[in-house]
């Protein structure tokens, strides 16, 4: 018995006279066709913007797009190949190698002695291998191609530094709520229906697109697919419905340093709102709880330091904390931590003091110590001077002795200057006393 065969559908339309088309996601849809379109990146397609700039010359230099996904760098790329009619011509790093570089060259050269130029518009620059990188140099200098390349990763550290010379870097931003809303409103005329969002729910979808253009594109096509007739989502259920969408967040490259920084630098600037904002983002991404346990002793040391003497005993305990209880209870403790720190006295004089102090180390070598500051072991040492004049501070009064202990080719030094701030303040004064016994007893 044979097998019934399928009925071909696409034969049935053809004869008909019909096309069936597969139906294209919404981002294709909406993608602009002039750079007017593009929103989100007014610094650099605004009046007064970079590729504003340039396109009214008519000409072109090689371009670096930088910035995180979804925000236009391959949609820019290839207006700016219509905008100054060249070919435009598109390969990932991803999926290309040396042989696909050759071809793309070759093609190029070609157009070039037709009179067309060709915009070599490379996806994922960055994963290039340096080598690789440097293929583009020849025809870069002689005008073969004009090479746009894209990458989310920082280029100062991704990219050589020759390629870098030949090309100016442009810096795409994630776009901020009012051009998601932008996008929101245009897929809503495109598609002929409203979001079935209520005020807050609408607000949500926003927040999840986390900066991607084409996310919130993705977005708003599932919840057009998941909405039932007359049905309005308010926020709870936006959220069941779309399984919240994961931060982009790597915990690897430049994402993790960004929001590293941001929190030391929150708890620094005694902002403990900010402080605690950053930490939860950090570890709703999936940062391992120890690496910001750590980062948060370092701030203890370099910017409470002396200041609160509790800060680096807190910080500690915090990752004690953590490993006893694991997640998520533990975690509780490193936010309590950077609570404190963010709230206490901030002071980096020991930070200061501390490599002010290495400095000098290096510069004054192997000198030695005084000889009254030496132990003297031997008979041989004592008959040299080894611990000669030597005075016992508890013996002192005040338990000074106001010596010297510096070398004496060096002379003193000062390199701890405690400000008038939280418990330094009460180490200024001693110090302020002991410098005071010091000039009156002798040492200096």
């Amino acid at each position: 018995m044979s097998a019934k065969r399928p009925r071909d559908t696409g034969s049935l339309f053809a004869a008909a006279g019909l096309e069936q088309d597969a139906p294209r996601p919404l981002p294709d849809r909406m993608r602009p066709h002039k750079l007017s379109d593009v929103v989100g990146q007014d610094h650099i397609l605004g009046p007064d913007g970079a590729l504003t700039r340039m396109l009214e010359t008519r000409t072109l230099g090689s371009l670096i797009f930088w910035g995180p996904p979804g925000t236009g760098k391959t949609t820019v790329a290839r207006l700016l190949a219509d905008a100054t009619e060249l070919h435009f011509e598109q390969i990932s790093a991803v999926f290309s190698g040396v042989a696909d570089l050759k071809k793309a060259f070759d093609a190029a050269r070609g157009r070039r002695e037709t009179g067309k130029g060709t915009l070599l518009f490379v996806d994922e620059v960055h994963r290039f291998n340096r080598a690789q990188q440097d293929s583009f140099l020849p025809v870069m200098e002689d005008g073969t191609v004009v090479l746009v390349g894209a990458t989310t990763e920082n280029p100062s550290f991704e990219l050589n530094a020759a390629l870098l010379s030949r090309a100016r870097v442009l810096v795409f931003r994630s776009l901020d709520a009012a051009a998601i809303e932008k996008l929101f409103a245009r897929a809503e005329e495109v598609e002929g229906r409203k979001l079935p969002l209520d005020a807050e729910a609408r607000a949500t979808l926003v927040r999840m697109a986390d900066g991607d253009g084409r996310a919130a594109l993705t977005l708003v096509e599932e919840v057009w697919r998941a909405a039932r007739k007359d049905e309005i989502f308010n926020a709870e259920q936006l959220q069941a419905i779309l399984q919240r969408r994961a931060p982009i967040y790597d915990k690897s490259a430049e994402g993790h340093y960004n929001l590293i920084s941001a929190l030391h630098k929150s708890v620094r600037g005694s902002d403990p709102d900010a402080a605690v904002y950053y930490l939860a983002r950090m570890l709703d991404a999936g940062e391992d709880p120890l690496v910001l346990a750590r980062r948060i002793v370092r701030m203890a040391v370099e910017d409470i330091g002396l200041a609160d003497p509790q800060a680096l005993v807190i910080a500690n305990a915090a990752k004690d904390a953590y490993d006893f209880l694991g997640s998520p209870e533990g975690e509780l403790a490193i936010a309590q931590a950077v609570i404190y720190l963010a709230t206490a006295p901030k002071s980096n004089a020991a930070y200061k003091a501390y490599g002010a102090a290495m400095q000098t180390a290096k510069r004054a070598g192997s000198l030695l110590p005084p000889k009254h500051v030496l132990n003297a072991p031997t008979g041989l040492m004592k008959s040299e001077g080894y611990g000669a004049g030597y005075e016992y501070d508890h013996d002192a009064p005040d338990a000074f002795s106001g010596q010297d202990y510096f070398p004496e080719a060096l002379g003193r030094q000062t390199f701890y200057d405690p400000p008038e701030r939280g418990f330094e303040r009460e180490i200024r004064k001693r110090l302020e006393y002991w410098a005071k016994l010091r000039k009156e007893r002798g040492g200096g």
